[in-house]
């Protein structure tokens, strides 16, 4: 075919774009930051994160107990809460001071206070009231405390209703059809102990990929241009194609190490730790595949605001959690501020975690999450776009460098003056291996 020939358009630049493809794998290969961001962060960090948290839960959580009330209900209220998994009953305090003075040593993680007009309230048909505090050092504190206890209140209403109903002349399934009209069953198969972890596992390992793909990426970047060189900066035997295939050629070596790296963190790390995995295996990978391309396009955008090796890590470690948030799987995005809805939608993140959230944690299929990949699409054209204006701008730049150095060149040759001497006079081999850089403009490529 004519398209293919050997001195094809279609073919050079599928040449050169896999010359620029080979070269970003060397880049990677032989940067050690980047090899600890893609491989020891990009694998370790959800192996690590699950091993820290275990199976996301707390049991027999040590809680003391303030009750000024002494009386049975109060005490048979706090039996109960000491039958529960979340809680455990280790300390009766006189007051809260002895139970505060308990928290600040760590000694338990909640308390619950008891007024002493509870039995009062109940048999008056009055609304009692139970106080619980919680040490708010880790939400599984407060999970297990308010867990708990509200399970406890649930079935005291019941046995309330029940004394009441007995006292009314009502007794045995009358009462109870009374309690319960409606009766249900609970059948959570997946999640019957609402692990903590299982709620945004998916969300982490989402943003897991993103995070040390654009990490790594803009470390790569910031290395560059510290040494004055650039990404965007070709050799003469690759000008005049265009700077998609700089772009698209970077994106492939990324692609292939991504692929490896996103393969792992979604498919073998829930199996490892034997999460739910209710989505069709093809399915996830098709997801996997264009959400990697997204956050690919979306670094090398961003990446271009990165100067130096170590400014990546100052100006965006701390978006994590923020991220993390504007997924959705924390807060609702319906109760998102409008200005805060329309930032998460500039991150791959808020899209991925929420598609791969229904397709494998909730059990649907690739039809459900189509809106999620549908603005996955239109985030990845966006960012190709940028990328590829930011390569121009960038190639603009440097050509301008280009023009000033040889102008100093000529300005210095009319006078005398040797800059490749002077050079080496004030920096030594480094001083002039700069100057060549700066003459040159040149790219990373042998």
């Amino acid at each position: 075919m004519k398209l293919f020939r050997k001195d094809s358009y279609v073919r050079t630049w599928l040449h050169h774009a896999w010359e620029i493809c080979v070269n970003e794998l060397k880049m990677i290969f032989t940067d050690g930051g980047a090899i600890i961001i893609f491989f020891v962060g990009g694998l370790l960090y959800p192996v690590l994160y699950n091993f820290v948290y275990g199976v996301g839960m707390v049991n027999d959580m040590p809680v003391a107990v303030v009750d000024m009330c002494h009386s049975s209900d109060s005490r048979r209220f706090l039996q109960k809460v000491d039958a529960t998994r979340e809680c455990e009953i280790a300390y009766d305090c006189i007051d809260m001071l002895e139970a505060e003075k308990l928290m600040q040593q760590q000694k338990v993680h909640g308390i619950i206070y008891i007024p002493g007009d509870f039995s009062e309230k109940l048999a008056h048909l009055e609304q009692a009231t139970v106080s619980t505090y919680a040490d708010m050092s880790s939400f599984l504190y407060y999970k297990c405390l308010t867990m708990g206890t509200s399970y406890v209140m649930l079935d005291e209403m019941k046995t309330i209703q029940a004394e009441h109903y007995a006292a009314a002349g009502f007794s045995g399934e009358d009462a109870a059809r009374l309690m319960d009209p409606v009766r249900h069953e609970e059948n959570i198969p997946y999640n019957p102990a609402f692990s903590y972890t299982i709620f945004f596992l998916a969300a982490a390992l989402m943003l897991a990929l993103q995070q040390t793909l654009f990490y790594g990426s803009a470390l790569l970047a910031g290395t560059l241009r510290e040494q004055n060189r650039s990404f965007a900066s070709m050799p003469d035997r690759l000008q005049g194609v265009g700077m998609g295939r700089v772009v698209l050629g970077r994106a492939g070596a990324y692609m292939l190490v991504y692929i490896f790296v996103g393969t792992i963190v979604l498919f073998l790390v829930p199996w490892l730790f034997r999460y739910p995995q209710r989505a069709d295996m093809w399915e996830v990978f098709i997801l996997m595949l264009f959400y990697i391309a997204d956050c690919i396009f979306f670094s090398f955008t961003w990446s271009t605001l990165i100067r130096r090796r170590e400014t990546v890590f100052v100006l965006f470690l701390f978006m994590s959690p923020i991220l993390m948030f504007l997924s959705g799987v924390t807060w609702p995005e319906s109760a998102f501020p409008d200005g805060w809805r329309w930032f998460s939608y500039l991150f791959p993140s808020t899209f991925g975690c929420r598609a791969f959230m229904n397709l494998n944690t909730a059990g649907g299929t690739i039809q459900t999450i189509v809106p999620e990949l549908f603005w996955i699409v239109i985030q990845t054209v966006t960012y190709y776009m940028t990328a590829n204006i930011a390569v121009y701008i960038e190639n603009r730049v440097i050509k301008k460098r280009r023009e000033i150095q040889a102008a100093r060149d000529r300005i210095a040759g009319r006078f005398g003056l040797d800059r490749d001497k002077d050079a080496y006079l004030i920096g030594g081999k480094a001083g002039v291996e700069r100057l060549h850089n700066k003459r040159e403009g040149k790219y990373g490529m042998n």
